[in-house]
């Protein structure tokens, strides 16, 4: 059951991102996390992907990777990116702008070390983003790390580290009858206090 938007303080859009975030875990058939990440490089090209949300709240939203990929490399260069969910089972949709941050070491081993051994060993054998002259390399660099940690944690490598998008800008939009769409436009002022708040056309 959608939220009645009109109960939520129009201040707060994290309180509006948490409470939809919500609905759409009850409601997606998988991965409500799953968001696009648009990135640029230094001549500004553009690349999105999709990555999973692994942390958020007023100071940001956190994702994984791997910084030697292109996506790490351009992140890198110009350390600002966008975030887009699209929740299609409650037709809503959430973008958000900003400058990116490193997340801390301690950070990234808390987070590296939750995760099942089998993907701490499938990250730390991945030379994401460059050429695999074919899988079979990639599968036996598994098997190389399983028989050098043969049990426990491994070690996070250098290169795998996490990222926080501070959001500056994030619009809220939601579908309705005949593209009568809402559109909310949540933008922080200079001084990184408080929150404007504009309805936008569709």
């Amino acid at each position: 059951m959608q939220s009645d938007e009109s109960a939520i303080p129009q201040s707060d859009p994290f309180m509006l991102f948490e409470v939809w975030y919500a609905e759409a875990k009850e409601s997606e058939p998988n991965d409500p996390n799953a968001m696009a990440l648009a990135t640029a490089s230094e001549d500004g090209l553009p690349s999105v992907r999709m990555v999973l949300l692994k942390g958020h709240g007023p100071d940001g939203f956190v994702f994984y990777t791997n910084a030697e990929s292109r996506k790490g490399e351009q992140i890198r260069a110009n350390m600002r990116a966008a975030l887009l969910f699209h929740w299609k089972s409650l037709r809503r949709q959430i973008r958000i702008e900003g400058p990116l941050e490193e997340v801390s070491s301690a950070e990234a081993d808390a987070y590296f070390h939750s995760r099942p051994r089998v993907s701490q060993i499938g990250s730390a054998a991945s030379d994401q983003s460059r050429a695999l002259p074919d899988r079979q390399v990639y599968l036996d660099r598994v098997t190389a790390l399983e028989e050098r940690y043969p049990e426990g944690d491994i070690p996070r490598p250098p290169h795998w580290t996490g990222f926080r998008l501070s959001s500056r800008r994030i619009e809220f939009w939601q579908d309705r009858q005949y593209r009568l769409h809402d559109r909310r436009l949540f933008v922080r002022d200079a001084a990184e206090e408080a929150w404007s708040d504009t309805l936008l056309y569709p």
